[in-house]
């Protein structure tokens, strides 16, 4: 049963990453957005401590299938080099930032 769940919600989470993402040009601001809203969700329902059924599709099935560390990894290899660091720099800073700001807001609600 979790592994559908897991599979229920990356079936939402891929499809509006793509949607999102395929239309970045130079710097990757679709991926860039989906890497950051993607981390402050998995910050706040981490924060909100969701029980395996819940978890499994929201954490690991949605957020899991939303975000991409290969995508990210392969836009930041194919990009020129001030883009790159540009880019690297800026999803490791807002993702982190928005996990910790997921992360309060879920302690606060729950």
């Amino acid at each position: 049963m979790t592994a559908l769940l897991v599979a229920l919600g990356a079936a939402v989470g891929a499809p509006l990453r793509y949607a999102l993402s395929r239309r970045d040009g130079v710097f990757p601001v679709g991926m860039l957005a989906v890497n950051v809203v993607g981390s402050g969700l998995f910050g706040a329902f981490a924060a909100l401590s969701l029980g395996g059924a819940w978890w499994a599709l929201a954490g690991s099935g949605f957020c899991g299938g939303f975000t991409s560390f290969s995508s990210f990894a392969v836009q930041s290899v194919t990009r020129p080099a001030r883009t790159a660091v540009a880019y690297v720099a800026a999803t490791t800073v807002l993702s982190v930032g928005a996990c910790a700001l997921g992360w309060l807001l879920g302690a606060a609600l729950g």
